[in-house]
């Protein structure tokens, strides 16, 4: 059989079941007595081991295994979920995804998953639950970071016992950071990455939250399984700048149960067993950061909702799988036979012959119906963005110490297929933004009369002829006084400049390239690089973002992207001896206004519609036509469009009429013009600017 050409279907198949299962174990994690949802997770395993082995990825086939035994147990009432067996099966679907990955980049697809499968064999014979404590236990420091004071429990003796019989090496370090550091977590986070790149972290004294928050003093101590050798190790750890020196020791099992085993006093020893859990756990959620992280750089693939055949693993499936670009081939065909069409219309309606009128009235409903279907194909739904996005937060809260509740509406809202696979990382990082920055601590959002639970809102849905993506929280809002310090600071405004913002205007100063309002850097909002990235990327798309904030409630991201960047409906207008295109999903009617209907209040052109004042826009001024001035006129045609819950009336020359258009970029040197999309090609060859109709309504 040539695996080769089941690679495609089998990478496809894995992201499906990957999605599932993360899903329905976030739906386990809130409901841990439905089985149910248990069998759901244990026939995706089953069959992703079973594609696995097939295809001869023996490690990922490996893992899959021990964690279909751990639930098998689960949904056979022979085991109970509890924090550290989420933990483990979450870190697991961490190492099948990157192991998933590096298949997609032509990789083996194989890992060091001998850590994972240890906890999850330690979990199958009953060895964890004496050290899985709930998550109230306690979090105290285990002591200094002298070799001395770094006594093993019982799960974490078992743990690098097997993996020394397994013929993999343990090492004890001591890592000495210089005494005029000046960021020793950011140090101590360099070597924590190198040693999770080549191996496993077991231990570290002080904990993890505590060496982030650089509460030790120069020196910490890590118990790690790796997969190089000790010279190597050595090399790679003091590599990091400012780092002094490292002790390193190999642990044979005599040297091993004799640390494990040490004297220490009875509170030293209970302080020391409470506080392991929460130290494996808070290393166990450092390293998902860091995986979701590069998990969420990818495209998201299509992915299969949590009751789906493909999630369910069971029933027919009646869906066929097609490579991007064959659409996108068919949908470049179509567009010529849409301009085509157009330009027979205009000519049988010269020609005025009866056969040839009714051909092309047949052949405009038949290529209506294949526009439709060809649309259909390239729309998919938000929700294979969205549904990645609970999971990230989960691990994000758990990391920040924060309880924080997605609530995900609209995810059914449709997007363009090319629209859909640009926007996830704009998404991830406003998500991760509203995180670190905008939701409070606990402690901060109890003393501000806050639930302790920040509420954080993913939105979609249609506006006109563009999907509007919200992401919202009830954090502490933009500090509008420090954004404006910090952006005279970096030269982005002059002190003069910034006196006359108003309030929106500095919302928008976070968008300034490495602009950032973090007293430091941090792993969860890009590293001190910026929102910048994500306005450049939307804008790229063809899109915008626009900021609202209120200091103390929170603060809302507005996306605003086209539907599709094919095809759409539009009104054809004229002003003067041009021709402008407005989406038709966008008019709510058209009319005639006498001039003496226009009123000024306050220098806005006003005027009464259907028992509400709306704004009169003048189409010719705003794009600066040197054809047409309606003020030459005494009544004009208008054109009355929506943005949201807001009217407003377009004036323009003459009405052409409807038709479908193809719309065309207008390439990188005809940018920043107001007010206009694009540009579509009319069957008479001629070239019609697109307009936008929600950049007129403000």
């Amino acid at each position: 059989m040539d695996m080769n050409a089941y690679l495609s279907m089998f990478i496809d198949e894995s992201n499906d079941h990957l999605q599932a299962l993360n899903e329905n174990l976030l739906r386990l994690e809130s409901d841990p007595e439905d089985l149910s949802i248990v069998q759901n997770i244990f026939r995706s395993a089953h069959t992703l081991k079973g594609m696995s082995a097939t295809m001869g990825f023996e490690d990922l086939a490996s893992l899959t295994h021990e964690m279909e035994n751990v639930l098998d147990l689960v949904r056979n009432n022979k085991l109970k979920m509890d924090s550290f067996i989420f933990d483990t099966l979450f870190k697991g679907l961490d190492a099948l995804e990157s192991m998933v990955q590096d298949i997609i980049g032509g990789g083996t697809g194989k890992a060091d998953v001998t850590a994972i499968v240890t906890s999850l064999k330690a979990i199958e014979k009953g060895e964890h639950q004496s050290q899985a404590k709930p998550a109230a236990a306690s979090t105290a420091s285990n002591g200094g970071a002298s070799g001395g004071a770094a006594l093993l429990d019982e799960f974490q003796t078992s743990v690098l016992l097997q993996s020394i019989e397994s013929g993999h090496s343990v090492y004890h370090i001591v890592v000495t950071i210089r005494e005029d550091c000046l960021l020793k977590a950011a140090r101590a986070y360099m070597v924590f990455d190198f040693l999770e790149r080549n191996g496993e972290v077991v231990k570290s004294i002080p904990n993890v939250q505590d060496i982030e928050q650089e509460k030790f003093e120069h020196s910490f101590t890590v118990f790690t399984i790796s997969s190089v050798n000790e010279q190597e190790l050595r090399k790679g750890i003091e590599s990091v700048s400012e780092i002094q020196g490292c002790e390193i020791i190999a642990l044979d099992e005599t040297t091993l149960k004799e640390i494990s085993g040490g004297s220490s006093s009875g509170a030293e020893a209970q302080s020391n067993a409470a506080a392991q859990p929460q130290t494996i756990a808070a290393q166990q959620e450092l390293s998902t950061a860091r995986a979701q992280t590069a998990a969420t750089a990818a495209p998201a693939a299509p992915a299969a909702a949590p009751n789906s055949p493909a999630a369910a693993g069971g029933g027919a499936s009646r869906t066929i799988r097609v490579d991007i670009e064959r659409l996108d081939a068919l949908m470049n065909l179509f567009s010529e036979l849409l301009i085509d069409r157009v330009r027979l219309e205009q000519l049988a309606s010269e020609v005025k012959s009866t056969e040839l009128s009714e051909t092309v009235e047949h052949m405009s409903r038949v290529s209506g119906d294949l526009q439709n279907i060809v649309l259909k194909l390239r729309m998919v739904p938000v929700e294979s963005v969205f549904n990645r996005f609970p999971r990230m937060i989960r691990d994000l809260a758990k990391t920040l110490d924060k309880k924080v509740e997605l609530i995900i509406t609209g995810a059914e809202t449709e997007l363009d297929r090319t629209v859909i696979d640009e926007i996830g990382d704009p998404l991830v990082h406003l998500l991760r933004n509203s995180l670190d920055h905008g939701i409070e601590s606990i402690a901060d959002r109890i003393a501000a009369g806050k639930s302790e639970t920040g509420i954080v809102h993913l939105r979609a849905f249609h506006s006109g002829n563009h999907v509007f993506i919200e992401v919202e929280e009830d954090g502490r809002g933009i500090n509008r006084e420090k954004v404006k310090e910090i952006a005279i600071k970096n030269g982005v405004v002059t002190l003069e400049e910034a006196k006359r913002l108003e309030d929106s205007e500095i919302n928008m100063l976070i968008f300034a390239p490495g602009f950032s309002t973090a007293d430091k850097i941090s792993d969860i909002s890009g590293r001190g690089v910026g929102l910048d990235v994500v306005r450049t990327k939307i804008t790229s798309l063809g899109g915008n973002v626009t900021i609202d904030s209120e200091p103390g409630r929170g603060t809302k991201f507005s996306i605003q992207l086209p539907l599709t960047l094919s095809i759409i409906s539009a009104m054809l207008v004229k002003l003067g001896e041009e021709k402008y295109a407005i989406p038709l999903s966008s008019i709510v009617e058209t009319g005639i206004i006498r001039k003496e209907q226009i009123r000024n209040i306050h220098g806005n052109l006003m005027i009464e519609y259907r028992g509400n004042v709306i704004s009169v826009i003048s189409l010719s001024q705003v794009l600066q036509s040197p054809s047409y001035n309606e003020d030459n006129e005494t009544e004009t045609e208008i054109v009355v469009i929506r943005k949201g819950d807001k009217l407003g009336a377009v004036m323009v020359d003459e009405f052409i009429g409807q038709s479908e258009i193809v719309l065309k970029s207008l390439g990188k040197y005809l940018t920043n013009i107001p007010a206009v999309s694009g540009a579509t090609i009319l069957g008479d060859g001629q070239v019609a600017l697109i307009i936008d109709p929600n950049a007129l309504i403000k």
